[in-house]
């Protein structure tokens, strides 16, 4: 199937590369079907594209390339609905608010994305009892060196 994406043109998917929502995300509860792209030339960020809405996509990160130390619980309803029965299985994504300078970029530390890989679903899950905030400072003062 062919997509219209938002940063990427037009791109061809399989049907194995499309992850479910059920829940769709808060705010976009009618939308179920997102792609995880990457960006040229990077390891890092990625765009979650829906495959119905060209315009609606997230641009995210694993949390663990920005903080070391993050932690979380994943609660046993979602762990139930993803059908999730081991860590392995889990890829966990934060969504970021892009920023200009990109420097000032933040992440949702607070509701990150769970995807079981091994059946293509996914949903937000929003932590509790955490100090985790919504805008995380993706670079902290004095970490990115202009050169």
């Amino acid at each position: 199937m062919k997509i219209e994406t938002k940063y990427h043109g037009e791109k061809e998917l399989q049907e194995a590369d499309v992850l479910t929502f059920s829940n769709g995300l808060p705010g976009f509860e009618n939308e179920k079907k997102f792609v995880l792209l990457a960006f040229p030339e990077n390891t890092v960020f990625y765009a979650l594209q829906s495959v119905s809405t060209r315009e609606l996509s997230f641009v995210v990160t694993d949390p663990f390339s920005f903080f070391l130390d993050y932690q979380i619980k994943i609660d046993e309803t979602s762990l139930e609905a993803l059908a999730i029965e081991k860590e392995e299985d889990v890829t966990l994504l934060a969504i970021l608010t892009v920023r200009d300078p990109f420097e000032q970029t933040t992440a949702n530390l607070q509701a990150p994305i769970v995807i079981n890989k091994q059946n293509q679903t996914g949903r937000q899950v929003i932590l509790t009892g955490t100090a985790y905030e919504t805008r995380h400072a993706l670079f902290p003062s004095g970490a990115v060196k202009e050169g």
